[in-house]
């Protein structure tokens, strides 16, 4: 969606480095993400809060649109097909539907150890863990997890199938806009990428703006970009029209 049309800030909210937070963001509500600092990587989980057993299907939403990467135009879908978060707007143009997530055996292997015992604020935090905290608080748990999308970070995939992490692709100030196209449970970490090559733990910190925007009409660049993802869309409709 085009920064020019009509939207209205509903709130905005910071979180650092290595930090979590989960919250459901409400239909035809969008969801901005802004990096803060070069680097930024953004662990993403998305839910139908009202029924959250229909939740994010990365193969599906990648085999749907023919794609390997995330950009303006790609709706993440859910297991039912159901069109859970549109991305309107992206300045970063490449984000990683294919990496994953870490977990405390993969920091303490790349990073060392830092206990919060020690380092209070300062200790190194992990996706796994930060994912399961957020779902917790909505009643969710290790059999909820899901392949998470990471925003603001790139993977390159050669010709035997390896995959590599393309560093500098995003900058301070980029963004990303996702619009909730059902009321969708969204839960996000901030820790670092787990192919991130940098020997030190230095997970970058991000802006988040939930703003009020127009529901998407019939010529959405979204709706229209694949036949598949008219589809996604006339299935959501059709559930809240309870058909």
């Amino acid at each position: 969606m085009p920064h020019d049309l009509i939207e209205t800030l509903l709130f905005e909210d910071r979180i650092p480095g290595g930090g979590m937070g989960s919250w459901k963001l409400r239909r035809h509500h969008t969801l901005r993400i802004t990096a803060l600092e070069d680097g930024a990587n953004v662990g993403l989980m998305a839910y139908n809060a009202d029924a959250p057993l229909d939740r994010l299907n990365l193969p599906d939403t990648l085999k749907a649109q023919y794609t390997a990467k995330l950009t303006r135009g790609h709706v993440l879908m859910s297991d039912m097909g159901h069109a859970l978060l549109s991305i309107t707007a992206d300045s970063v143009g490449w984000h990683d539907p294919l990496g994953g997530h870490g977990h405390t055996a993969l920091v303490r292997k790349k990073y060392g150890e830092a206990s919060y015992q020690q380092h209070r604020n300062d200790w190194y935090r992990n996706a796994h863990d930060n994912f399961l905290i957020e779902l917790g608080k909505h009643g969710l748990g290790k059999r909820d997890l899901v392949a998470n999308a990471n925003f603001f970070s790139r993977l390159d995939v050669d010709e035997a199938g390896l995959m590599s992490f393309h560093a500098g692709n995003s900058k301070a100030g980029d963004t990303v806009d996702l619009r909730a196209e059902m009321n969708v449970l969204v839960v996000l970490n901030t820790c670092q990428h787990p192919l991130d090559p940098n020997p030190a733990y230095a997970p970058k910190p991000i802006k988040l703006a939930v703003l009020k925007t127009p529901p998407p009409g019939a010529d959405d660049h979204c709706r229209n970009l694949r036949a598949e993802n008219q589809r996604s869309f006339i299935l959501t409709e059709r559930l809240f029209a309870g058909l």
